[in-house]
Formats: structure tokens, sequence, C-alpha cells
């Protein structure tokens, strides 16, 4: 089998000794400065939501859960909206549209008082996501060039991740030194609305170029799709099983993988193994380090397997990330600081072998006609790893010991890599 079949992308010509190398070019690189401001606006205020909401405007729990409810349905409505309209050559104006949405959307619980304008900015912060969600894969394969899309989606999540990470830093700093109070989180909200304008601009500023080279048809591949490539309905989508199967592997890979770090893994360390909230920063800081230093290195030689290997790759690292975890349990002292450095060097690992892959494949599946609807989809069912992963994980890590926890979380990573094997046979 060639390269090109196992790898499911045309190979590129060579070209001679003067032929220039390919680059990921300067509107990609501006598009990922905005992605990073944008998120590090967000990771400012992201884990503080529901203690302003239901603390500092007195709105209870009740009143944050009316937010995230608001916030989840809008999400999931824009993004199958804004999937087709992304294919007819507008991903980058949907782009826009959501990235405004979620400007306006953190001003107003910035500045809110009641019920209403809190379930407002939910409303428009799940339209924004949403929205941005369905566009940016086909902003991005239209900036660059085919055979760079893979290390160009791992920096993508690079920018993300590093971004919020810096952001819930820079926000920690200013809420210990403010007193924790009302005052300084609306200035942070507002800061987070800040933060996504430049991204907005940037969406506004290649849409022209996404005009011109629609999604899977960057610069440089002809311009336009197949001739025989159609729009397939969501319907049409979904009776593919390779990509049925992906869709399955990325409610997982949110369930058991990306939502535990945030959700279970903090819990082991402070309430299962005595680890301070200033340990528990610096493993997550260790992760985001890790996704820096790491991403070109480890990236480039993911770049030279099939995407269904990398995927398939990418739990088996979150297995044996959990499984240092579970070591790091019953060790104490310095052996335990190594095992937990480990453990977020390994989830790393995992998380630059997924963003390698998941979304080249999303690409190759959907078709770029559909590429669109593909990235709703992919929306969907993310939101549901995200709705399903949190409490299913804390309820088991609170009902088990930590070494129990640490093992109930490999054992779900075992469930995706089941899947991606799946995923594996099933594509051609």
């Amino acid at each position: 089998m060639s390269p090109s079949r196992r790898t499911g992308r045309e190979e590129q010509p060579t070209g001679d000794a003067r032929t220039p190398p390919e680059r990921l070019g300067r509107h990609f690189h501006t598009l990922m400065a905005g992605l990073l401001a944008s998120h590090a606006g967000i990771g400012l205020v992201f884990p503080l939501t529901s203690i302003f909401i239901s603390d500092h405007l007195g709105l209870g729990g009740a009143g944050a859960g009316r937010y995230f409810v608001a916030m989840a349905a809008a999400g999931c409505a824009a993004a199958v909206i804004g999937g087709p309209r992304a294919d007819r050559g507008a991903a980058a104006a949907v782009g826009a549209v959501g990235t405004t949405s979620l400007v306006v959307s953190y001003a107003l619980l910035g500045a809110a008082s009641g019920d209403l304008p809190v379930v407002l900015s939910g409303v428009l912060a799940g339209t924004g996501y949403g929205l941005q969600y369905a566009a940016i894969t086909g902003v991005v394969t239209a900036l660059v060039p085919a055979s760079l899309q893979r290390r160009a989606f791992v920096l993508r999540h690079v920018m993300t991740n590093v971004g919020m990470g810096l952001g819930a830093a820079a926000g920690g700093l200013l809420l210990a030194g403010s007193g924790r109070s009302t005052g300084m989180l609306r200035h942070l909200y507002e800061a987070a609305a800040a933060g996504s304008v430049p991204l907005a601009v940037v969406f506004l500023a290649v849409r022209g170029l996404c005009h011109s080279h629609p999604a899977g048809t960057p610069p440089g591949d002809g311009g336009t799709p197949d001739a025989g490539e159609s729009r397939q309905g969501y319907r049409v989508l979904l009776r593919s099983r390779p990509l049925a199967l992906l869709m399955l592997g990325q409610a997982l890979f949110a369930a058991v993988g990306f939502t535990q770090i945030e959700a279970a893994v903090p819990l082991l360390m402070h309430h299962g193994m005595g680890v301070g909230l200033t340990g528990v920063s610096l493993v997550t800081a260790g992760n985001a380090l890790a996704l820096l230093v790491l991403q070109h290195p480890v990236g480039r030689r993911f770049e030279r397997w099939p995407e269904t290997g990398a995927l398939t790759v990418a739990p088996l690292l979150w297995c044996a990330a959990f499984g240092a975890g579970g070591l790091a349990a019953t060790v104490q002292g310095a052996a335990r600081s190594v095992l937990l450095g480990v453990f977020a060097a390994l989830f790393a690992l995992g998380e630059i072998a997924y963003s390698s892959a998941f979304f080249p494949l999303l690409v190759r599946l959907s078709g770029p006609a559909s590429l669109g609807r593909g990235s709703a989809l992919s929306s969907l069912a993310w939101s549901a790893g995200t709705v399903a992963g949190p409490p299913a994980g804390i309820a088991v890590v609170t009902a088990t010991g930590p070494v129990a926890g640490w093992l109930a979380l490999a054992a779900g990573t075992t469930v995706t890599c089941a899947v991606a094997l799946g995923l594996r046979r099933a594509t051609p």
C-alpha cells in the first residue's frame, strides 16, 4: 500500500533543490495569534463563572445552572445551523459572527446584575462557541497547504491550551491581589471580551482568502473541490461507519480524557493524595509546558503516521499517564512529584497525537464540501462528552480510593482505544 493511501492524503511533488519549503503562512500565524489572545482572555474567567453567578451576583446554584444549560442548548443549535453555512464558503464569516457573539457574551456577563442578562449571556456564549467550532477547521484547511495541515492542527491545540493556562494563571494572580472582589471579577469579564476582539478581526480579514480557497482546497491545491464532491446532509454523513465511529471517538476523547484532567484529576490529587492547590496548579502548568515544548518534535513524528494510527496511540498514552498517576498515589516525596510530572508529560503526548490526527481525519471523512457539517457533528459529540464526562469521573473517583480512581480513569481510556481500533479497521 502506498504512503498516500495509508495517510489518506495526496502525495506532494518534491520539486528540486531550488523549490522553497512549504510554510504555514502569515495568515495562519495571525489566526493562531488571535486564537491565543482569545483563549488567554477566556482563561481569565473560565474556572470562575459558576462562583461569580452564584455568589457574587447572588443568583445561587440555580442561576449558575440556568447559564450553563442556556449555553449548552445554544451551542448545539448554533453548531448545527452554522455547519451548512460554513460549507457554502462562508467559514470565516461564521467564525467572525461566533467570535463576536463571545465578545458580547462576556461583556454582558461582566455588567450583569440579574437573571435575564445572565441567561442571555449564556445563549450568546453557546452561540459563539458553536459557530466558532463549526468554522475553525474549514478556515485552517483553507489557509494551510494539505501537507502541513496536521502540524497546523497541533499548533491550534497548543495555542488554545497555552492561552487558557496563561489566562487562568493571570486571573488567579489578579484576584489574589484584590481579595477576590466583585469589582475585579467584573473587570476580568470585560478583559475576556476584549481578548476575543482580535480573533474576530482576523476571521474578517481572511474571509476573502477562504472564499477563494474553500475548505479542503488550500492555496496551491487548485482552489476548487473535486467536481464529483457534493455537499452531504447530516443523515448521509452519519451513515458512513468511519465517520460515525470518529464521532463516537470524539465524545469519548472528551469524556474520559480532556475533561478528566480538569475535573477528576485535581480531586484525586488534592483529596485523595493530599497534594496542595499549588501542587495541583504546578501539574496543570507542567502539562501546558510539555505541550508547548513537545509539540514541534513529537508532532513532526506523528505527521508521518496514518491518522488512524496516531488516533489509536493517543488513548494508549493517556492510559499510561493515568497509570503513572496511580503509581504516584502509592509513594511519597520526590518519587510522587516525579511520577506526577510523568503523568503531565504523557498526557501532553496523547494530546499531540490526538490533535495531529483527529481534524485531518475529519477533513478526509467529511469531504471538502461537507466539512462544516462534519465540524458541527464533531462539536455535538464533543459537547456530549464534556457534559457526561465530569460528573461520571467525579462520581467514580469520590467513591473509590486514589489508586482505584486513577485505574478507573485508565480503564476509560481503553474503551476509547477500542473505538479507535474499530475506526482504523473501518477506514480505507
